[in-house]
């Protein structure tokens, strides 16, 4: 309101002006006298400015008519005019509309209409570097991999693009089962950009793959760098791979750089049971067995696993049941509740033909964690006591329907691997594996224990349904391993 209020003041105030300058100029005296070719012209005040007025509107008018004239002869010519401006933002619009409706069509699955809209798109824009985009993972999309390859090809030529077409190559190949050249292709997306996160993880996990565990370090050294790795999980990992390079070590037969990368491994991860175990076997092999029972009991205390008492057992092979039970004191007081620690005591006063001892070490574990393992040391105690054999068979029924107990099991997949590796045998996904309790009935026993014939002893026609309720145990699972 006030807005319009004064536009009208302003209003009412020129024409007041202009009014007042016209009665002004009427009433003034003199004037301007032009001659030309002979001709006299007298013009008064007014008729001066009246004048002056349509002569400048005549020259803006043919400065303006000179510039078209000059516009239309510059267009003609093909340099840039505001005629051709006007047609490049139409055309601009008309491609930019055309992107936006491929990029929704790529979004809602529509991968023909797609490509569709991203043709357009460059006629309009000629543009590749925007459109190809969407028209490799159109391409991708309705299964036309050829499309895809040769637009993914034709981004490599452009400085801007190349990353792009490295990285959509890489994923073909990948699909394709083409390891050794998507390796090739994601070392090169890291050389052209060592920040991408997805490019470090697909390097890594393929070099893995290959066993290049220098290599992988070097990636993983650079995930922590570019900051796309906790520096805890780097540790891990680190520990892992320096692990895996020991093994590798380890088929080369050299000594001395076995047990330096051995001992690396366990330093950088003192809980990854496998590193705790080949830095043992390091010192053992060295006659250091003080050091390597120094290491698997710091394992022990993080994690009590089979495979550390198995290490441990192997310091001194050649000591009696007695003596053995003995320095397994040093181990066993460590964790004494631990499920583990309680079927290691069990085993070991088996071992000495102490069957009772056996049977107070293992408690309540038949009740509280039942597992094949634990239920078949059971059957081996009931055997040593002299129990009758449908006693021995009871045992050894629950034990084939009982859970296996806890497994190297692969966090990305659920697959169940025989024994631990740094990548999943069966997705390939890098340290996923976890020793716990799998939740799928196909499970594998542990590095256990000889011990079967101990419970099922010298098969005789009364042992005949016994040694067939043994036979009938599941692929893969072993007795129980005598420390």
């Amino acid at each position: 309101m006030l807005w319009s209020l004064t536009k009208i003041l302003v209003f009412v105030a020129c024409v007041a002006a202009l009014a007042f300058g016209g009665v002004q100029l009427l009433e003034m005296e003199g004037g301007v006298q032009i001659t030309f070719n002979g001709v006299e012209r007298t013009f008064g005040p007014l008729q001066t400015a009246i004048a002056f007025a349509v002569l400048v509107a005549a020259l803006y008018i043919v400065l303006k008519v000179l510039g078209l004239i000059g516009a239309v002869l510059r267009f003609i010519n093909g340099d840039e005019t505001a005629l051709s401006r006007y047609f490049v933002r139409n055309r601009e619009r008309k491609g930019f509309d055309a992107l936006s409706e491929g990029m929704m069509a790529l979004a809602s699955g529509e991968g023909r209409l797609a490509m569709s809209k991203a043709s357009k798109a460059e006629r309009y824009l000629r543009k590749p570097e925007l459109t190809n985009l969407i028209t490799a993972q159109a391409a991708e999309m309705v299964g036309d991999t050829k499309k895809a390859d040769q637009v993914y090809k034709e981004l490599l030529q452009n400085d801007q693009t190349r990353f792009v077409g490295v990285r959509g190559i890489m994923r073909q190949k990948l699909a394709a089962g083409d390891t050794d050249t998507a390796l090739a292709l994601a070392e090169k997306a890291f050389a052209l950009k060592p920040k991408h996160e997805e490019t470090q993880d697909v390097l890594l996990r393929l070099q893995a793959q290959k066993e290049d565990w220098s290599g992988a370090r070097k990636t993983l050294t650079a995930k922590l760098k570019h900051g796309s790795l906790p520096r805890d999980v780097h540790k891990r990992r680190d520990a892992v791979l320096a692990l895996s390079e020991a093994k590798a070590i380890v088929a080369d037969d050299s000594t001395i750089e076995v047990k330096e990368a051995a001992i690396e491994a366990n330093r950088l991860s003192p809980d990854l049971i496998p590193a705790a175990v080949l830095a043992a076997d390091s010192y053992i092999a060295a006659g250091e067995g003080k050091y390597a029972a120094r290491v698997l009991k710091k394992a022990w205390g993080a994690h009590p696993h089979p495979d550390l008492a198995a290490a441990f057992a192997r310091i001194a092979p050649e000591e009696t049941p007695a003596e053995r039970l003995k320095r397994f004191k040093a181990l066993t007081r460590i964790a004494p509740d631990h499920a583990e620690t309680k079927m290691l005591l069990a085993e070991l006063h088996i071992a000495a033909e102490d069957f009772p001892a056996a049977r107070t070490a293992m408690g309540d574990l038949a009740e509280s964690n039942a597992t094949t393992r634990s239920l078949t040391i059971l059957a081996a105690i009931e055997r040593g006591q002299g129990a009758s054999d449908d006693v021995v068979r009871g045992w050894l029924t629950k034990a084939l329907t009982a859970p296996r107990g806890p497994q190297w099991v692969c966090e990305n997949c659920q697959n169940i691997p025989p024994e631990w590796a740094p990548t999943c045998s069966n997705c390939g996904a890098f340290d996923t594996l976890a020793w716990r309790t799998p939740t799928t009935s196909d499970a594998t026993m542990p590095s256990s224990t000889e011990m079967l014939p101990l419970l099922v002893g010298t098969p005789s026609a009364s042992d005949v349904d016994d040694a067939e309720v043994i036979d009938e145990a599941p692929t893969g699972v072993d007795a129980p391993e005598k420390y």
